[in-house]
C-alpha cells in the first residue's frame, strides 16, 4: 500500500469528512493526514483497524511463544495429550 496517493492535509479532512468516511469504508485504504506538511495522523475504517488490531494481538502471541520456547520453558506434547486424556476420564466418571 502506498501511503504516498492517500495523503491529504488536515483541512482536506475538516471540509470532505463524510466523503473521507466513503471512500476508506469502501477501498479499505488508510489515509495520511498533514498539518503544516508534517504527517500527524492515520484514517483508517474500522474493519481494518480491528484486523490490523488481530493481527498484532497474533504476533504478540507469537513472539511470547518463542520466548518460551528459548528459555526451555515447554512442555512435550506427549505430556500435553496426557493431561488431556487424563481430565477427559476424570470427566466421564
Amino acid at each position: 500500500m502506498k501511503y504516498s496517493t492517500q495523503v491529504k492535509p488536515i483541512s482536506y479532512l475538516k471540509s470532505h469528512a463524510a466523503e473521507i468516511v466513503t471512500t476508506l469504508t469502501q477501498t479499505r485504504e488508510p489515509m495520511l493526514i498533514t498539518q503544516n506538511g508534517e504527517a500527524k495522523l492515520v484514517v483508517m475504517d474500522v474493519q481494518s483497524y480491528e484486523e490490523q488490531e488481530q493481527a498484532i494481538a497474533l504476533l504478540q502471541l507469537l513472539a511470547h511463544g518463542r520466548k518460551e520456547i528459548e528459555e526451555g520453558r515447554t512442555t512435550p506434547a506427549a505430556d500435553v495429550f496426557a493431561q488431556i486424556e487424563a481430565m477427559d476420564k476424570d470427566d466421564s466418571e
